[in-house]
């Protein structure tokens, strides 16, 4: 018994301080490096957002765990729109697959497409690039000052309770 209930404390305590695979990242506590996306759709800068909690989502239209999460992020969105803002920072290049995959999924939260460059472990952007990540989906939690509070790495299921009742909690 007292074994079980200690997995499941670190499985929480490792939960709430995400995938940081040993050591954490060194951008944690530190304000989020500003920047400014243009595509053919629109203009975003980090900066304007400031006040919300930002969920800023690196992903692709060709990566399978990106795709696995999306549906998450939507329904984040939609539980906590006064709250939090989700910004998606596509890598893709093609502008059309794009396009496409926000329509045919759904996505309907703040996204912007970014093109890439590719690597040995996928495609990066210079604004991924500039948050230290390595590959796809990486996702971080900046706050409503503009510090970066978490980072996930790989596909999270945003709807778990823990992760909404931290999103709650976080000023």
């Amino acid at each position: 018994m007292r074994f079980s209930a200690l997995v499941v404390t670190c499985a929480a305590a490792l939960l709430l301080t995400a995938c940081y695979h040993g050591s954490k990242p060194p951008s944690i506590g530190t304000p989020a490096q500003d920047f400014t996306i243009k595509d053919s759709d629109r203009s975003v800068t980090l900066s304007q957002l400031h006040g919300k909690i930002v969920i800023l989502n690196f992903w692709a239209t060709w990566c399978p765990p990106c795709i696995e999460e999306m549906p998450s992020l939507v329904q984040l969105q939609k539980q906590l729109p006064d709250k939090v803002t989700v910004l998606g920072v596509s890598v893709d290049d093609d502008n059309d697959d794009y396009h496409k995959f926000l329509k045919d999924h759904g996505i309907d939260f703040l996204t912007v497409r970014e093109g890439g460059t590719k690597t040995d472990t996928g495609v990066i952007s210079p604004t991924a690039n500039k948050y230290g990540t390595a590959k796809i989906p990486e996702t971080y939690i900046i706050d409503r000052n503009g510090v970066v509070r978490r980072k996930f790495i790989g596909p999270v299921d945003w709807k778990q309770q823990e992760i909404v009742e931290y999103l709650s909690r976080l000023q």
